[in-house]
């Protein structure tokens, strides 16, 4: 099993010094810029000064913003990508299960423990959903929702004032981060009693690899493998309400005189060849591109897991290539697929 401990964790943080911090929020991958240059330059323009003809030299800033590369992930400081497999994935983690048999199709790297970035939203949900709290009780964004730890920004103002079930829908679809913060600070007890109740179900679960520290994901240390991932999607796409806000196309909420149009974070969801019944994606620089899917694919309902996968898009690549891959291949006779040092033979459906 492949464990991360604080040697690394320290690298990251050495690293934060120079390189820029970026975290998914709302629809949006918000960038937090320490250690830029700004460039000044002048030009000169033509003029009428009092009535004379002439030529002024005025200063116009122009700003050139240079960023630092960004900080490589957890997984990319422990050379996880240097693992092959036959699917050629993006992702440096991958698990994909039938969620009916639990059989095993593909599995990369499924023990190492990462940041899981906004898929931490998931517990959140769950633990909000089975605390059967009124979803329409009316919560207030505070200044304690502002997220300090990435910087990102949000489009729930100090003040705006939502249902619970509203910010349930914006988190779970929309990852928005604030709308997470505000459900765990207004769970009875507060935030310590949430986070507290994050862990104590993930334990229930079997999620032995799994801490939770706060329920948005922003955080580094909220941890988690691929194999205890599997096990939280599970249970959670068998949530009614968590399997139908998490696959939202999109939804607008009434914030004072203005609404606000949020979409899904999935793009995935509105693809007619794929018929997700749960999913959650989540970015944060240390975890790299997550997603998490329950769909059906070639009659099978099928869990997949994609954790640190290196580019934008990446993510949504590996899902695609697994897709075809299942379809293409009639139960049975799938074909083995490299994982290390270990080969995985995949049993009959």
């Amino acid at each position: 099993m492949i464990r991360f401990v604080h040697a690394i964790a320290l690298s990251v943080l050495a690293l934060a010094l120079t390189a820029p911090v970026v975290a998914e929020a709302g629809n949006k991958r918000v960038v937090k810029k320490p250690g830029t240059t700004v460039v000044k330059r002048a030009r000169v323009t033509k003029s009428f000064a009092q009535g004379r003809r002439g030529y002024v030299a005025k200063q116009s800033r122009r700003s050139v913003i240079r960023l630092a590369p960004a900080r490589p992930s957890f997984g990319q400081l422990a050379g996880l990508h240097a693992t092959e497999d036959e699917l050629d994935l993006r992702s440096s983690v991958a698990l994909v299960i039938d969620q009916e048999t639990q059989q095993v199709l593909l599995s990369k790297n499924d023990s190492a423990v990462l940041p899981i970035a906004s898929i931490t939203k998931l517990m959140t949900g769950l633990i909000i959903s089975e605390a059967k709290l009124p979803m329409d009780e009316t919560i207030t964004i505070t200044q304690d929702d502002v997220d300090t730890e990435k910087g990102s920004s949000s489009r729930l103002r100090v003040g705006t004032t939502l249902t619970r079930g509203e910010l349930m829908h914006l988190s779970l679809m929309s990852s928005e981060n604030r709308a997470a913060h505000a459900l765990g600070r207004t769970y009875p007890g507060g935030m310590s009693a949430f986070v507290e109740a994050m862990n104590a179900r993930a334990k229930l679960l079997g999620m032995a690899d799994t801490s939770y520290v706060e329920p948005t994901g922003l955080s580094s240390r909220n941890q988690s493998s691929a194999k205890d991932l599997a096990r939280l999607v599970a249970v959670a796409s068998n949530d009614s309400m968590i399997s139908e806000l998490s696959t939202s196309h999109g939804h607008q909420v009434a914030v004072g005189r203005r609404t606000l149009q949020f979409n899904n974070t999935n793009r995935l969801v509105k693809n007619p060849a794929w018929d997700i019944g749960l999913q959650k994606t989540g970015y944060i620089s240390e975890a790299g591109q997550c997603l998490v899917m329950q769909a059906k694919v070639a009659g099978r309902k099928l869990i997949m897991v994609f954790l640190d996968s290196a580019g934008k898009l990446s993510r949504i690549g590996d899902a695609e290539r697994v897709r075809r891959w299942v379809e293409t291949h009639a139960p049975g006779q799938l074909p083995a697929v490299q994982d290390g040092n270990t080969l995985i033979r995949h049993v009959s459906g």
